[in-house]
């Protein structure tokens, strides 16, 4: 495993991580969850990106458990704040921030994050309102750093004047071969301020793994054939079309020695301005391909016979 800098933090993270989002707050058993997280750690992934709004808690208070008694210095771990948690609890507001804070670090049994992220932005709370309360959050020892996830660029540029605030480290957006509006924008404008990249879905939900194959219902141990776990995947990222694309990029893969995962996997860390693409996996054996793509180099004439490929691909929705 290789390790990337969190832009202008100290925080050295694998270049893969472990996320928590449809697995772990109920998609998972959880026999075969803690045999992920145990996984991931000897692959030697060292970021695990949860939030509270996963299961409501529930992905939280499961890895609160599965990590207790391990060196808390040994990983970095990352929550984020915003979605309902209850009628009256959600948002960015100051008192929710407060709130937050604590109730996820209690279910974590931590005293702090390594970083805590604003999921989405909050329209109705004045941002001086919620950069106050994150530094105020930064400054008591609760987080080391705080980062913000699909934040638009008027969004971002605007915290830069709020004077006497914390600053942004980390941006989490979606990005994968199928998803690629974060390159024009987001990318430039957070690598001028000292903002990394933590990605979400690089493997658009499964899509890029190979698995599934035109004109055939979906294998029945996948996310698409799990009640639990399928609701966000959109049915146009499973379109024939979209599906053929991925046969043609395995080809690739298979030329190189290397899966489909992997391939994707590498693709989305070709770029240096991409601290860490978060994964999720519901068998160890996931974890142990996905990790083995840190490292992968891909040549020139690789990446452009992926371009070539993907250029057949009309601008995508997002898969949320």
């Amino acid at each position: 495993m290789q390790y990337r800098q969190l832009g202008k933090s100290d925080l050295q993270v694998s270049e893969i991580s472990l996320g928590s989002w449809l697995t772990y707050s109920g998609g998972v058993a959880r026999e075969q969850a803690e045999a992920c997280v145990h996984q991931a750690f000897e692959s030697g992934i060292n970021f695990i990106d949860t939030a509270n709004v996963y299961g409501r808690g529930a992905a939280e208070s499961f890895l609160g458990e599965v990590l207790r008694g391990r060196d808390r210095a040994s990983y970095v771990l990352a929550t984020k704040v915003f979605f309902p948690m209850s009628a009256t609890d959600q948002g960015l507001s100051a008192t929710q921030i407060r709130k937050q804070i604590d109730a996820s670090l209690q279910r974590l049994g931590t005293d702090y994050v390594d970083l805590y992220q604003c999921h989405r932005y909050d329209a109705n709370t004045p941002l001086e309102e919620t950069m106050t309360a994150l530094t105020e959050v930064v400054r008591q020892g609760k987080a080391r750093y705080i980062g913000f996830s699909e934040w638009n660029a008027d969004q971002i540029r605007a915290v830069a004047a709020i004077p006497n605030a914390e600053h942004f480290v980390s941006s989490q957006p979606q990005y994968s071969m199928l998803w690629r509006n974060p390159e024009a924008e987001i990318f430039p404008l957070c690598a001028s301020q000292g903002i990394g990249q933590i990605v979400w879905s690089p493997l658009a939900q499964g899509i890029l793994t190979g698995k599934y194959q035109p004109g055939q219902a979906p294998p029945s141990d996948s996310r698409a054939a799990n009640e639990k776990m399928n609701a966000f995947l959109g049915t146009d990222m499973r379109s024939d079309r979209v599906l053929q694309i991925v046969q043609q990029l395995q080809s690739i893969a298979a030329d190189l020695g290397i899966s489909m995962t992997q391939l994707a996997l590498a693709w989305v860390l070709r770029d240096d301005r991409v601290s860490s693409a978060i994964i999720g996996a519901s068998r160890p054996q996931q974890v142990i391909e996905n990790a083995g793509a840190s490292g992968v180099s891909l040549s020139l004439d690789v990446l452009q016979a992926i371009d070539r490929v993907l250029e057949q691909l009309q601008p995508a929705s997002a898969v949320n």
